[in-house]
This record gives C-alpha cells, sequence and structure tokens, in this order.
C-alpha cells in the first residue's frame, strides 16, 4: 500500500543555495576567503588512490578530536555537518507531537526537523529590542516540554547567554527533565562555551560544525557532544561511514597544525573589527555581538539593496523583515578584510 507521511507533505521547504558561484557569498556565514591554498595542497598531498576508494573509518579522528576539547571518544558522535547532529538528538528524545520550545528567529532547521517529524514546535519570540528574555522563555517550559534548544550565539541575531541566564534554564530543565541541546555552531568567533554542561550531564548535548571558522562548509563535517549514555543512542541512527575521508581528513590537520586555528581567528577578527568601525563612521546602526554575521540597518530600502548588491557587484546578502526596532535591515556574513572593504565599498555606493 502506497504511503506518503502528512508530515513531509506539509512540510514548507525553500531550497536557495544553488545558483551561487562566481559570487562573494556573504549570506550563509560561510568564510569567504576559505582556507589558504598552500595549506590546501599540503594536505591534498595525503590523499591516494586508497584513500578515495575506500570507506572512511572514524575512530582516528574522533581521538584526535577529542584531545582537542578535553574529553575522551565516548563523549562524542561524528556526523556529517552539525544539522545531521540535531536532526538526530531530536529523533531520540522527542516523541511524536512532543513539544520542543526555542528561539525564533534561530536556525531554520530547528523547526524544520520539529514538523518534519510530527513535533510541536512552541517558539519564544525576541524583544522589541531585539534581546532574547529568558523569563519569557522559562514560562514556557512546562511539565509536558520534551525538548529546549538554544543557538549560542543566536543566529541571525548574535545573541549570547551569560553563565547565569544559562545556568537558570539548565536548573529548570533538569527539575522538569528537559532535554537541553545547545548548538555552538559559532563557537570559535565567541570562545564562552557551555561544553561542560554536555559532558557532565545526563540529557544536555552540545552541538558543534567545522563549516564556519574552519571553512569546511564544502566538506560537511560536524559532531555532538553529551553523556557516554546519551551518546550512545544518537550513534544508533549514524549510517555507517556517515562522515566523508576528506572532511576528517582536512579537519584533523587544521586541528593539528600550529598556529592554524589562531591564525583564523585572527584574520577574521581583523575583519570584523574593519567592519564594524566603518559601519560607525558612516553612521549605521548595527547588531551582533557574537558569531559571524552582523545585522545593519540599511539608510535606504533593504531589499533593493540585496538585489543591487547582487546584479552590480556580484555580492550576495540577505534582507531581514520586521526586525525590531531595525524593521527591514541587511543580514552580512563576516570575512576577512579585504572581502569587508569590497562589502562597505558597495554598502556605500549603493545605500544612498
Amino acid at each position: 500500500m502506497y504511503y506518503l507521511d502528512n508530515n513531509i507533505k506539509d512540510l514548507v521547504r525553500v531550497f536557495d543555495q544553488n545558483e551561487r558561484k562566481n559570487y562573494l557569498r556573504l549570506d550563509l556565514n560561510e568564510n569567504p576567503g576559505g582556507l589558504p591554498k598552500e595549506f590546501i595542497n599540503e594536505v591534498l598531498k595525503d590523499v591516494s588512490p586508497q584513500f578515495v576508494s575506500q570507506y572512511p573509518e572514524t575512530l582516528h579522528f574522533t581521538e584526535v578530536l577529542a584531545k582537542h576539547i578535553g574529553t575522551d571518544i565516548s563523549h562524542l558522535c561524528i556526523t556529517n555537518g552539525s544539522a545531521e547532529a540535531i536532526r538526530y538528538v531530536i529523533q531520540a528524545f522527542t516523541s511524536q507531537n512532543g513539544r520542543i520550545v526555542g528561539v525564533v528567529p534561530s536556525y531554520f532547521m530547528f523547526q524544520v526537523y520539529s514538523e518534519m517529524y510530527g513535533r510541536n514546535f512552541v517558539k519564544v519570540p525576541y524583544n522589541e529590542d531585539l534581546s532574547i528574555s529568558i523569563g519569557n522563555i522559562i514560562n514556557e517550559l512546562s511539565e509536558d516540554t520534551q525538548m529546549l534548544i538554544l543557538l549560542n550565539p543566536n543566529n541571525p541575531m548574535g545573541n549570547v547567554y551569560t553563565d547565569e541566564e544559562f545556568e537558570k534554564l539548565f536548573k529548570v530543565c533538569k527539575e522538569k527533565e528537559i532535554t537541553l541541546l545547545v548548538d555552538e555552531a559559532y563557537h570559535y568567533f565567541y570562545p564562552k562555551t557551555f561544553i561542560k554542561y554536555a559532558l557532565n550531564n545526563r540529557r544536555v548535548f552540545v552541538t558543534r560544525t567545522f563549516s564556519k571558522l574552519f571553512s569546511m562548509a564544502g566538506c560537511r563535517l560536524g559532531y555532538v557532544c553529551g553523556h557516554p549514555e546519551d551518546i550512545k543512542y544518537v550513534q544508533k541512527f549514524c549510517t555507517p561511514h556517515n562522515t566523508n575521508a576528506f572532511a576528517m581528513l582536512f579537519a584533523e590537520k587544521i586541528l593539528t597544525t600550529p598556529g592554524m586555528v589562531d591564525g583564523l581567528i585572527v584574520k577574521f577578527n581583523e575583519g570584523r573589527s574593519y567592519l564594524l568601525n566603518t559601519l560607525d563612521r558612516n553612521g549605521y546602526r548595527h547588531k551582533g555581538e557574537a558569531g559571524n554575521f552582523l545585522f545593519i540597518e540599511p539608510k535606504t530600502c533593504a531589499k533593493t539593496i540585496v538585489e543591487r548588491m547582487k546584479n552590480e557587484k556580484n555580492i550576495l546578502i540577505k534582507e531581514y523583515q520586521n526586525v525590531g526596532e531595525f524593521g527591514n535591515c541587511l543580514r552580512v556574513s563576516i570575512g576577512e578584510k579585504q572581502y569587508m572593504k569590497i562589502f562597505m565599498n558597495a554598502l556605500l555606493e549603493i545605500d544612498k
């Protein structure tokens, strides 16, 4: 008998990630500069015909990653991007019609996965001043809530949670037996982390990705940290060889090459400082305490700016509508200084 899952039938998806070649891509939080060419060439020297032809093994890289984090492999599950990790945690620790609470706007796949698997996703909106109210989140954590999802720093606003705020949320989740999932996709841009909670408590997870600072969005690699007794259930969802060998090879080289991670952070910070200073000098309001993205309040029409950036300057950025006191604004990915200069020159020419 033919069957179609009604959750999929009614699910609204927009796939807008194609036809983006030959643009300066500042719309999806990628690193526009990528990894140094000489570093890529050096890594590829380790690629043999057998490396390509054989199924990948995850144990060695998991050991490298565990050492980098300061834990052991029992706390980790390697996934094909952090989105896969988020998906598996939702599948494993919530039920049909289960209540999941999350701040909106945030990473759209939190809500997509919830709806895809027939969960009830409860939205906690931002305040008018674009802040997040911890009290509003706690008010939604009812006794029947199964999961709270946080993104720290949050995309697209860049808000972050203080130690005190997170501790309050953690205590409520523990008291009410609510699984807590924290996505730290932008960890290296904002070093505060809550990973100790995932390593030392049941039903707390932290997901991370190699797509952002590590510039590996094209390779698809992420992971989830948690208590070993919980991680073993996440692993049961993984298909054999779910992460590709190239991704793990590049990630290992980044983690083990002295100064590599710090060098990427320095380049990012230079670009961020240039962008913020130039916006300030030219009278632009902006928001984004952390992360590799920024909201900018334009002086003219945001939609027109986005269109002209693409058509006239080959630059991709995003428009967000009704963003609190900012109204309709621009969202721009942050990268190295040379790319921020290109963006600012275009913005100052168009937005007048």
